[in-house]
């Protein structure tokens, strides 16, 4: 692994990079609490195939943090990805993760001569996820979450006695075997540079999604452009499905707007697969990509 800063919309972003850089290129967009360093287990699999790029995301790890939640607007978080894209010549295979997989979408959709193929790993599109987020169902259930990590004083909660609530956040129901105490400290030096904590919650925050209270479904929804969120390129989605965090239900329905949709289940793994099974979601993409 190598690892630089790039210059992205004039402010400074930190990226690791594995592969021969004369291979095609794959942009690796990790979610939340993570950061770049999180494809370590999956990009090693696939750099005889790949250029793999995988940037801290802004407000993480090392790249810029800017106060203020606007500067989070999904947006914002895409032109950075677009500027990267551009400087290693586009178009690019995409592949996303749990908030990666927003910023993804996002540039498969409002920029697609940048995205020659897109992966999702355990994240979800945005109207498929809206409908559930405001039905009140288990979905709606599962996300109350959301509205902690949104609270004005959410980094002060998560970050007291090192990092311990963010912790057991990470860890609640997931099979977590392959997050040593040593990886865990890696983490925690990566929550606690400073403001980083305060920026990735600020993601949450930015976010027009509405939650709704479980058994009281919301009507008063934003206005989605439905006809603009579409997917052209083929599109991989991989799942793991004893993810307790996203349900598959928030897929229900995806094809209306990826039309060259692919979908593979890694089983045994859950909202973690990348890191649960590198090798079995590695052999997925490159099987999918000889056809696509």
């Amino acid at each position: 692994m190598d690892s630089e800063f790039f210059d992205l919309n004039g402010h400074p972003f930190f990226v690791r990079r594995w592969g021969d850089p004369n291979l095609p290129t794959l942009l690796m967009l990790h979610g939340f609490p993570e950061y770049g360093g999180a494809w370590t287990d999956l990009a090693p699999h696939l750099s005889d195939r790949f250029h793999c790029i995988a940037p801290d995301q802004r407000g993480y790890g090392q790249s810029w943090a800017p106060e203020g939640i606007s500067n989070y607007a999904l947006s914002k978080l895409v032109s950075d990805m677009a500027a990267l894209i551009e400087q290693f010549g586009g178009p690019v295979t995409v592949l996303g993760h749990d908030w990666g997989a927003s910023v993804a979408y996002g540039l498969a959709m409002f920029h697609p001569n940048l995205v020659s193929r897109l992966v999702i790993a355990n994240g979800v599109h945005p109207v498929p996820f809206q409908r559930e987020l405001a039905a009140g169902g288990k979905q709606s259930e599962a996300s109350q979450y959301i509205n902690r990590l949104r609270a004005p004083d959410a980094a002060e909660f998560l970050s007291a006695d090192n990092f311990a609530k963010l912790e057991q956040f990470f860890r609640h129901g997931m099979g977590l075997d392959w997050l040593s105490d040593a990886r865990m400290g890696d983490y925690r030096t990566e929550w606690a540079r400073p403001g980083r904590l305060d920026a990735m919650l600020n993601w949450y925050r930015a976010s027009p999604l509405v939650v709704a209270e479980p058994g009281a479904p919301c009507t008063d929804l934003p206005e989605l452009p439905v006809d603009r969120l579409r997917v052209r390129c083929p599109h991989l989605l991989l799942w793991g499905p004893r993810d307790k965090a996203l349900l598959p239900e928030c897929t229900d329905g995806l094809e209306e707007f990826a039309p060259n949709l692919t979908r593979m289940q890694i089983d045994g793994t859950d909202h973690w697969l990348h890191h649960q099974k590198p090798q079995a979601v590695a052999d997925a993409i490159l099987d999918w990509v000889q056809d696509n």
